[in-house]
């Protein structure tokens, strides 16, 4: 299959942009998707450590309000402050649910822990979100080690110091009838992202002294790893955006986030631990009308999305703050090798092309 490497990311969606913070004097940053117009919204939250903002609205029996603004942000619970940023961006420009004498604009955040790395009394805030949105665009989007990826790793059954740099990855799918599903995620988990189809560990937990990687969820079980269990923390969690142009009801995007979240289990191992705080958000922006496959398609494809912008993120990643890529340490063929696979992957779906995302 053909694979447009020049293009290829969750902006592919109509109605979106994409814009990022980055400080990687801290090692932080946010990432902010605006959907000026309104689109539906749901969330899927599988991490037992998660740090977030409005996913009760998402999630619940109340009204129905569109979503403007999905944030990811790092500076765990601090971070949340960047939302205020983005909702005054917002307000600026007369985008929000009426209430009263106020137009509030709805604008759902979660956040991962980088306060490991580079300077922790530095996080994003009220202008950093500001500042992602005046960076918005709806072209292609910067990956690696930039917005909420800024700070990410991977691999932390040794700890913070023997993970590995990951960062933040996209792609897009086409259906054969024309609908768009991306996806955008960072990548901080506790355990290791792998080679789909053979779990081969791309990037995770390194080995003192020998080098290489030690392969996370197949120590899990032995004494020693049991030991260090002991003193994990909840310092992890992978964040992302589903998103497509498709026209979906407030029940069927909440699905579409909950199918996504097998992207994660493809990708990652293991993946949702005590130590994670796993949260995908989903948009329908609906430009391209309802799809006649309904959801159920839509969902697969959001899967193999978040698998392959997982991958990206490890791919595009660079070492920063004392951490390795995978590329530094001799991983680059193999994470190719990976894309190429869930490109492949995609028979018995009804997927035209699939985007790689800028290299």
């Amino acid at each position: 299959m053909a694979a447009d490497m020049d293009q290829g990311s969750i902006t592919h969606v109509a109605g979106l942009r994409v814009g990022h913070w980055t400080d990687t004097r801290a090692a932080t940053g946010c990432t902010v998707v605006l959907c000026e117009e309104g689109a539906v919204g749901g969330v899927d939250v599988r991490g037992s450590a998660p740090g977030t903002r409005e996913t009760a609205l998402l999630g619940g029996v109340g009204p129905s309000w569109p979503v403007h603004a999905v944030v990811l942000t790092g500076g765990s619970a601090f971070g949340l402050a960047a939302a205020g940023g983005v909702m005054r961006f917002l307000e600026e420009r007369g985008v929000g649910v009426r209430q009263g004498p106020a137009l509030v604009p709805v604008v759902p955040a979660a956040v991962l822990f980088d306060l490991a790395l580079g300077d922790a009394r530095r996080r994003p805030d009220a202008e950093a979100g500001y500042a992602a949105c005046q960076a918005a665009t709806d072209g292609p989007v910067e990956e690696g080690c930039v917005g909420a990826g800024t700070g990410a790793s991977v691999g932390k059954l040794f700890g913070p110091r023997m993970a590995t740099k990951a960062g933040l990855g996209t792609c897009s799918l086409r259906t054969g009838d024309g609908f768009v599903v991306g996806a955008l995620v960072a990548v901080n988990a506790f355990g290791d992202v792998v080679h789909p189809g053979t779990g081969t560990v791309l990037a995770g937990t390194r080995r003192p002294v020998v080098g290489g990687f030690l392969g996370t969820a197949r120590h899990l079980g032995s004494r020693w790893a049991q030991f260090l269990l002991r003193f994990a923390r909840m310092t992890n969690t992978t964040l992302g955006v589903v998103a497509t142009d498709a026209a979906l009801s407030r029940e069927e995007v909440r699905k579409l986030a909950q199918m996504a979240h097998d992207g994660l289990a493809l990708a990652i191992r293991p993946v949702h631990t005590m130590w994670d705080g796993d949260t995908l958000f989903a948009l329908a922006t609906g430009k391209a009308g309802v799809p006649a496959a309904g959801v159920s398609v839509l969902g697969a494809l959001a899967a193999q999305a978040v698998a392959l912008a997982s991958v990206r993120a490890i791919a595009q990643a660079t070492p920063l703050a004392g951490l390795p890529s995978a590329r530094s340490l001799g991983r680059g063929e193999r994470v190719q090798e990976s894309l190429a696979y869930l490109a492949r992957a995609r028979e018995g779906g009804d997927v035209r092309s699939v985007n790689f995302g800028p290299r």
